[in-house]
């Protein structure tokens, strides 16, 4: 018998393994974190599934999505990214991810970690939302205006409300998984 899952991931491979393994799963570790708020960062204006087929090349062009090295880019290294048809090449977005590898690792400094920093939004435990279908989700919130706000304020780019939500909704702050979902009551 097949599990229901959310509607939006099923009849694709990638997508229903993303959904089953990672989406909504909370996570707290900073590496983890960092990924996920460049790949939604990239993923503005366009479809989920897009970022998610070129995963491994941004891992492999943003040396594994490790902050401290992005933070230290050269104009040469931001150069060649913006020649890498394997990821999205937008020269706002590919700046932006520079720019807030530093900003992240200034709430580093700040907040111990910016898992602690993140979290402290949510009282350090996911919001479990209740929606029978994934398009009575919302795009954004009030919180997820208020946390793109502080970290517009941070120096951070690319980080609007609808950015923010979705990068809550993926590393778990919030679970938004259909309740029918077979994983809403495991996350």
């Amino acid at each position: 018998m097949q599990k229901h899952k959310c509607g939006w991931c099923v009849g694709d491979e990638l997508y229903e393994a993303y959904h089953d393994n990672e989406w909504g799963v909370p996570l707290k570790d900073d590496d983890s974190l960092f990924e996920f708020l460049v790949l939604e960062t990239f993923q503005a204006g366009l479809s989920w599934i897009t970022i998610l087929r070129k995963r491994e090349n941004f891992r492999a062009a943003f040396d594994n999505f490790d902050y401290k090295k992005i933070a230290n880019y050269t104009q040469d290294k931001i150069d060649s990214l913006l020649q890498d048809a394997g990821i999205i090449r937008n020269k706002l977005k590919v700046n932006a991810t520079v720019s807030n590898a530093r900003a992240f690792m200034q709430i580093q400094k700040e907040f111990g970690s910016f898992s602690n920093y993140i979290w402290g939004f949510v009282d350090h435990k996911s919001i479990k939302n209740a929606f029978a279908n994934y398009k009575d989700a919302p795009a954004k919130t009030e919180l997820s205006d208020t946390l793109s706000k502080d970290l517009k304020k941070r120096g951070f780019k690319f980080v609007g409300s609808t950015v923010v939500y979705a990068t809550m909704q993926a590393i778990g702050m919030v679970n938004d998984h259909e309740t029918g979902c077979f994983r809403y009551h495991q996350v």
